[in-house]
């Protein structure tokens, strides 16, 4: 359910994921826990794992209800393999897909598409979908022979950054 809109203009910030069950998420604390962890470092929550398909950003409250329903599309349902922990730069530990599925790459395109009919910004650098396990985690050490996670995706979200670092993101609305 969409929150509703006040009066008073209000920004949030959006983006589009795939959202894990608890079931998927226990398989990746398995995986989360297999890795070496420096000091410092800030570990996600399982309640805020997720793939984004899209980033959104600052957008107008009034917005979301036009938003919500223009991004309303069937998903076909797929399976993505998380298989390949990597380090990325300014010290991300996160798990990626070594390839992405004919489904989840339409299902990109398409909200692509309707972000765009909605003069919404919509990233062009190639999609690398991702689980992002830890900032400010240089130094970490993945586990020497993961083995891949298999997620049958059966939908996506629209979900709102809260700003709350006990609980970074709220879904919105689930589709699919």
């Amino acid at each position: 359910m969409l929150p509703s809109s006040p009066t008073a203009s209000r920004f949030v910030r959006l983006f589009l994921a795939l959202w894990p069950d608890e079931v998927f998420c226990g398989h990746l604390a398995d995986h989360c826990n297999s890795w070496v962890w420096p000091a410092g470092c800030v570990l996600y929550q399982p309640l805020d794992w997720h793939v984004t398909l899209h980033f959104i950003g600052a957008v107008d409250a009034n917005r979301l209800d036009a938003i919500s329903t223009r991004i309303d599309m069937p998903c076909q349902p797929f399976e993505l393999v998380l298989d390949q922990p990597q380090m990325w730069p300014r010290g991300l530990a996160v798990l990626c897909a070594s390839t992405v599925p004919t489904p989840l790459r339409q299902l990109h395109d398409r909200l692509g598409q309707e972000l765009r009919a909605l003069d919404l910004p919509v990233d062009t650098r190639p999609y690398q979908p991702h689980v992002t396990l830890a900032r400010r985690a240089d130094g970490a050490v993945a586990p020497p022979a993961a083995a891949p996670l298999r997620w049958a995706v059966r939908g996506y979200a629209l979900v709102v950054s809260t700003g709350d670092k006990s609980r970074r993101y709220r879904v919105l609305r689930r589709y699919g």
